[in-house]
């Protein structure tokens, strides 16, 4: 099973649109495909630059692409809903089942509020979710009705994250328009993702650093 059979999986595609659709009238960021793919590439790409093998970093973006179809079902407890369809879509197309099960696992800890970094390719995962901060995420068309999240995401002008091998070093380089939300609003809803990165990055045998506006966070 590879990933690019994932992305175009209608079942999968339809489970990632309907979440998406009820976030968005639960006044939630995006959480479709774009943000799905992103997620993907991201994980793999973390894993591919620290040098795992080819299949987990396979793994790891069939683990961030399917990361939020539990959300087609409800948003509380949408990692422990979304593992176990991930569980049953994955056996049905013959998927064997340690791959299977390292991917449920992934699913099931991305949530920073019953999760955690338990192997390499949960804790790629987490880093790629949990750092795609980007104005076009935010779906709520009047800025007057704008929650704290909304404006930490409607704020971001750049949000980068590199891995660095040698140094053992993940950094996450985050650039925020103050006249929207400042450094502090980041932090309030944004410290318990950012810990969760810190303890994924460990899990990978690296630092978690953190830059906002120019200045070291972590």
């Amino acid at each position: 099973m590879e990933y690019k059979e994932i992305k175009k999986c209608e079942e999968i595609n339809c489970l990632i649109e309907k979440g998406n659709e009820i976030l968005k009238e639960l006044g939630y960021t995006e959480h479709s495909r774009k943000h799905a793919a992103k997620v993907a590439q991201c994980a793999g790409s973390i894993l591919k630059e620290l040098g795992y093998g080819k299949r987990e970093i396979e793994l790891a973006k069939i683990a961030g692409y399917m990361h939020d179809i539990g959300n087609s079902i409800n948003r509380h407890d949408h990692a422990h809903s979304g593992a176990i369809l991930a569980y049953q879509i994955l056996k049905e197309k013959g998927m064997k089942f340690p791959e299977i099960l390292t991917v449920t696992t992934a699913i099931g800890h991305h949530d920073e509020a019953t999760g955690n970094a338990v192997d390499a390719v949960s804790a790629a995962l987490i880093l790629a979710d949990k750092t795609d901060v980007r104005r076009n995420r935010v779906q709520q068309r009047s800025k007057a009705k704008f929650d704290i999240h909304d404006r930490v995401n409607y704020a971001a002008l750049t949000s980068e994250l590199k891995v660095d091998k040698e140094k053992k070093v993940i950094h996450m380089t985050l650039e925020l328009d103050d006249a929207i939300c400042n450094v502090m609003d980041y932090f309030e809803i944004f410290l318990q993702r950012m810990l969760m990165c810190r303890r994924a990055a460990e899990r990978l045998g690296c630092k978690f650093k953190l830059t906002a506006n120019g200045n070291k966070m972590c």
